[in-house]
């Protein structure tokens, strides 16, 4: 039998642990934009995800004054801002 190292636990917040995907809201000047009801705080997994949700509620954020979104994963703008407006 072989002895392995124990390896050094991997500490991740308990609550939402892989999501890192996120919309930045903003407004029409590219200032961010808070909304306060479910529409707020968005997290998801992946940047497919991400998309299918700005894609079913981008006239429910522009009916509470959000102009435009940026895609940011963790730290990183995926891209944007993509206006919310024809």
């Amino acid at each position: 039998m072989v002895n392995l190292p124990e390896q050094p636990p991997v500490f991740r917040s308990a609550a939402q642990p892989d999501l890192t995907w996120r919309w930045r809201l903003e407004s029409a000047s590219g200032d961010e934009v808070t909304v306060d009801d479910d529409y707020a705080d968005q997290l998801f997994p992946n940047q497919s995800d991400a998309e299918s949700w700005v894609g079913e509620v981008w006239a429910e954020l522009a009916a509470r004054g959000v102009d435009a979104v940026t895609l940011i994963d963790g730290d990183r703008v995926v891209y944007g801002p993509m206006s919310l407006h024809a």
